[in-house]
């Protein structure tokens, strides 16, 4: 029997169950208006965004995994295109160009020319260090932890704050080696 093939992101965006995406908009932007209220200081929302982007993300990749029927990825290379063709446009229905790319292979960027999480959005003076889209950044930073990627994910460039595009760089801290609960042999 012939190996399954990957699916592409369309593919998948096409075969998935959706949520309107206004209802999606404005239901994230509710919850970050209430941290700001909660939380009152920028720099507490930008952590708690990351930190909710995180627990979503370790549990996203199972699904992701689950209806992508993409194999293990060779390098942070392959990740990183995987992340921008499919992950993104399974979830979002956005897609991303990956460039930047250091000499090693381990730092590069994800270049996103739309976020519909932005829709409707303009910071206000007092939000100018809000990074508005960081649970982006923990859900890559989650599921990328949960197929043994330690990783650095953070904002470069972001539209809301008068850039041209929204830029996230993903930095490969470490290659976790996968433990397993048993020996073999015993």
């Amino acid at each position: 029997m012939a190996p399954v093939a990957p699916r592409s992101g369309d593919a998948i965006f096409a075969n998935v169950e959706r949520v309107n995406a206004e209802l999606f908009t404005l239901t994230y932007g509710a919850i970050v208006r209430q941290l700001l209220t909660d939380l009152e200081e920028v720099e507490e929302v930008n952590k708690q965004l990351d930190q909710m982007g995180y627990n979503i993300g370790i549990r996203l990749i199972d699904e992701f995994l689950a209806k992508s029927n993409v194999s293990r990825c060779i390098d942070f290379k392959e990740t990183a295109e995987v992340i921008a063709k499919v992950g993104l446009k399974m979830f979002l229905g956005v897609t991303a160009t990956v460039g930047n790319w250091d000499a090693e292979g381990t730092t590069c960027s994800l270049i996103l020319e739309d976020n519909p999480l932005v829709d409707f959005v303009e910071l206000p003076d007092t939000c100018q260090g809000l990074y508005y889209g960081n649970i982006l950044s923990g859900v890559i930073r989650g599921a990328l932890e949960m197929v043994s990627m330690k990783t650095e994910v953070t904002w470069i460039r972001d539209m809301l704050r008068g850039d041209d595009a929204f830029e996230l760089q993903l930095k490969l801290l470490k290659q976790v080696p996968e433990e397993y609960p048993y020996k073999d042999d015993e």
